[in-house]
């Protein structure tokens, strides 16, 4: 418990300089490598996605067993693992870099620069944002923002406190692999079946999880508890991801807006349901708003998991 707190006070402080050789870089080459390779050895669809899986058995594996062996080989010095340990959770969880990367947005609308809001939207979301009006770049800010929460704050959390750091590291790869392949289009729907499929398992439990603290920490942004649940459980089904619209209805009921609707993916139009109701019209500071409930809602999982962790030892004594 205490490197996992150790791990969330050292994101907070650095988040993810630019600077630093992230593993979650190496990963990402290791995907591109293994996608050329596959288009250009499989000709057919089904081939293409058997690719796919085999993708995914190998960034798996890749992700897990290199920080599982050099803990194993730790193992005697406890000083060194306690600090690798602490390391290798820091760059599974990115709270300061998704708050830093949206607050780039936040910044440039309240400049009233659109066109460098455009700019600083696409470097953290799949859709095209060149055509988007300053309401459709909030919404896609506040909704990556509050997915994140789930795949980049909550999910590594969870998995590093249950199943330890090189499992919260094979999430981490399997989360990237998700954010680079996993799109239903044309040019992903084979290559990308896999990872997406996978990705969805793993973030089953953390996004229903994400969704109940959102909702619980409503009340830090002045929101009501009551109303983010209605919203999230009425609205949890709106989205072709099975766990997405679970922490996008807690953020919408939480914020009073809506989300959802229509987005352009690679050239492809794609068509969602709206999430949430439109109390409110939707401003810049709403992006503020969705960063501290996401950080309230890690807050809230940290002391979740001390709070367990502390019952299971007690029930040992």
């Amino acid at each position: 418990m205490i490197d996992l707190f150790a791990a969330v006070i050292v994101d907070w402080i650095f988040g993810d300089p630019h600077w630093f050789p992230h593993p979650v870089i190496y990963i990402g080459k290791l995907i591109s490598y293994l996608e050329k390779r596959g288009r250009k050895f499989c000709r057919k669809n089904g081939t293409l996605k058997a690719f796919g899986g085999l993708i995914v058995l190998v960034v798996g594996a890749v992700s897990f067993l290199v920080p599982f062996a050099v803990l194993m080989l730790l193992g005697k010095h406890m000083v060194l693992y306690h600090i690798v340990n602490v390391f290798i959770m820091w760059t599974t969880i990115s709270a300061k870099c998704l708050a830093v990367e949206a607050k780039k947005v936040y910044y440039s609308l309240k400049e009233e620069n659109i066109e460098d809001a455009r700019l600083k939207l696409s470097y953290i979301v799949g859709r095209d944002t060149s055509n988007l009006n300053s309401e459709e770049i909030i919404r896609a800010d506040v909704e990556t923002v509050a997915e994140n929460t789930s795949d980049g704050v909550i999910a590594p959390l969870i998995y590093a406190a249950v199943l330890g750091a090189p499992f919260a590291m094979l999430y981490k790869g399997i989360n990237t692999m998700d954010s680079m392949l996993g799109y239903m289009n044309e040019k992903y729907r084979y290559i990308g079946f896999f990872p997406a499929k996978i990705d969805d398992l793993f973030n089953f439990i953390p996004a229903r999880i994400t969704g109940l603290l959102m909702c619980i920490s409503s009340f830090m942004i002045n929101g009501s508890p009551m109303k983010a649940l209605k919203i999230m459980i009425r609205d949890r089904k709106n989205h072709k991801s099975p766990n997405c619209a679970y922490p996008e209805a807690a953020a919408a009921g939480a914020l009073g807006v809506q989300l959802g609707g229509t987005n352009v993916y690679f050239g492809e139009i794609v068509y969602k349901p709206t999430i949430g109701d439109k109390l409110t019209t939707l401003n810049f500071e709403h992006i503020k708003h969705c960063i501290d409930l996401m950080y309230f809602t890690e807050i809230f999982m940290v002391i979740l998991i001390g709070i367990i962790l502390i019952v299971l030892n007690l029930s040992y004594i």
